[in-house]
């Protein structure tokens, strides 16, 4: 739902130009294949199976959604599943890592750390830590 709501404002509001998000969310290929893999984030996505699904060849695809988004399609993939993670790891405190993990695509939870850390810099559990204590900073300042 959000995509489409961004994808209608776009078309709408949005500058011209030959890449970028507008771009990106118009194309047909490119936006059906963001709109799937931010809907189901731990299917097993592969650039064939994105390519087979927008009707294109593999390197027309890839070739495509790159020059589009500004990454490549399994680059992306890896930076929205650690972004979804960061988000659960945020406002679920009681979920398991194996469970995050999971619900982000890694079946394993090592391979799970290893990526989060790559991308953030921090341990998944470190990067809950941090977001509980700024939560209680935050509440704090409020009632302060």
């Amino acid at each position: 739902m959000l995509l489409y709501i961004l994808r209608t404002w776009y078309q709408d509001h949005a500058p011209r130009g030959p890449g970028g998000w507008a771009a990106a969310l118009a194309d047909p290929a490119v936006g059906s294949a963001l709109q799937h893999m931010h809907a189901e984030p731990a299917t097993a996505w592969t650039v064939e199976r994105l390519s087979r699904r927008a009707g294109l060849s593999r390197a027309a695809f890839s070739r495509r959604f790159t020059e589009l988004v500004g990454r490549p399609p399994m680059t992306y993939l890896s930076w929205w599943r650690m972004t979804t993670a960061g988000r659960i790891l945020r406002s679920d405190d009681d979920a398991p890592l194996q469970s995050v993990a999971e619900r982000v695509g890694y079946r394993s939870e090592f391979a799970f750390n290893r990526a989060f850390k790559r991308e953030f810099g921090v341990s998944p559990g470190a990067y809950r830590r941090r977001g509980a204590a700024s939560q209680d900073r935050r509440s704090r300042d409020r009632s302060a």
